[in-house]
């Protein structure tokens, strides 16, 4: 049962991550890096499927959470976005490509988990250099709330199972990276 209500927790938490950073997208103040969003909506239904192929349950909240918001935000990144054509960004999609297809060639979910946090962080990359370029282009709570649910998503797996526990326990590093970028950035840019 506890289990349950973590899965529930951290689905709600990222959910609610989403809010505060497309209010600020409509405001203007946040500048969502179009390639991220895109790498992050892609690869957030591949990492669904791999951890309901490798026996998640509730955990699979947070995960199904995030791949709807991602490709919430990266159709308002289309328009309210920065990035897209820049070298970094290209790279980034080549890098993301070659991971792709090497999850394809091995067929496995584990190995495609891995391969998509990978992939992933690639994104997290973009993200994080944008934020520390121009840190009041991202929303701080929006982080804040998708570490907790990373967090909480740790907590519904339930047992130590690396596989099960590798995206949410990433998902809390990745945004701990971001939130560190905000902070230098604002520090150091002003």
């Amino acid at each position: 049962m506890t289990i349950e209500i973590f899965g529930y927790l951290s689905g709600l938490a990222i959910l609610l991550s989403f809010l505060p950073y497309i209010r600020d997208i409509f405001s203007g103040t946040t500048k969502p890096e179009r390639i991220s969003w895109l790498i992050w909506a892609g690869l957030g239904l591949i990492s669904f499927f791999s951890q309901m192929a490798k026996g998640a349950s509730y955990s699979l909240i947070m995960t199904g959470a995030q791949a709807v918001g991602d490709l919430f935000i990266f159709l308002l990144a289309i328009r309210y976005g920065l990035g897209g054509f820049l070298k970094r960004d290209i790279m980034a999609l080549i890098g993301a490509g070659l991971g792709l297809f090497l999850w394809y060639l091995t067929k496995e979910a584990a190995v495609a988990l891995f391969i998509v946090i990978f992939v992933d962080a690639i994104g997290v990359v973009l993200t994080v250099i944008k934020s520390y370029e121009k840190p009041k282009t991202e929303t701080i709570s929006a982080w804040v709330l998708t570490f907790i649910g990373g967090f909480l998503g740790c907590l519904a797996v339930g047992s130590f199972n690396l596989i099960l526990l590798a995206f949410p326990f990433y998902i809390c590093l990745a945004s701990l990276s971001i939130l560190l970028a905000i902070k230098l950035g604002l520090e150091y840019k002003i």
